[in-house]
């Protein structure tokens, strides 16, 4: 039995919940990105740079099978030239390619925080074991250790974000490449002298 006269409770409709629930991430949306927008308004944040300032070559080998071992080390330098904009790295891999074909496999490197016009290195030891190859690339890589000189890049793929004070910026994606020229001609295993490595190229 109902009892008259009592009033009935509301009910909201599950309409009303998801505008709501709609409204509010568009609300936190826009905030995200006015925060971008003001940090790059503001503090105009620029690109970080790269160098590669050394190298140590353990082993580069190339067979007459379209097979090439390689174990390499590379110093590289990134510095942060913002005044008040510090920097945040993730999801961070680096791997050497030759001729356009990687020949390390890609490494995963640990998340990364620089601080306002500072300079970290990182040494990653790339390549382990053997990796396939195309014969142009196995051919190419024999000829150039005869001579002594080996071109090769170093790649840097992953995210950062801008940071001014407790503002954050949205992640961008960050491509490195630098181009390093190594001389193999004393057939030492270790470090090995650089005679050509210009500033890296950074695309964000």
């Amino acid at each position: 039995m109902t009892q008259e006269g009592k009033p009935k409770t509301p009910k909201h409709s599950q309409g009303g919940t998801g505008r709501s629930c709609g409204l509010c991430l568009f609300i936190f949306l826009l905030l995200a990105g006015a925060s971008a927008v003001a940090v790059c308004l503001i503090y105009r944040p620029r690109k970080p740079r790269f160098a590669v300032v050394g190298a140590a070559i353990y082993q580069l080998n190339a067979t007459s099978q379209p097979i090439i071992s390689t174990s390499m080390q590379f110093t590289i330098v990134t510095r942060n030239p913002n005044r008040r904009v510090s920097i945040f790295y993730d999801k961070l891999q680096a791997s050497v390619s030759y001729r356009n074909q990687q020949i390390t496999p890609t490494m995963d490197l640990p998340p990364l925080y620089q601080e306002a016009k500072s300079t970290v290195a990182l040494t990653p030891l790339l390549g382990s074991g053997t990796v396939p190859a195309s014969a142009e690339v196995v051919n190419g890589l024999m000829m150039d250790e005869a001579y002594g000189v080996v071109a090769l890049r170093v790649v840097l793929l992953g995210k950062l974000r801008w940071k001014a004070g407790a503002i954050k910026t949205v992640k961008y994606g960050v491509y490195v490449k630098c181009d390093v020229w190594v001389d193999l001609k004393k057939a030492a295993v270790g470090p090995v002298p650089l005679l050509g490595a210009p500033p890296c190229k950074v695309d964000i």
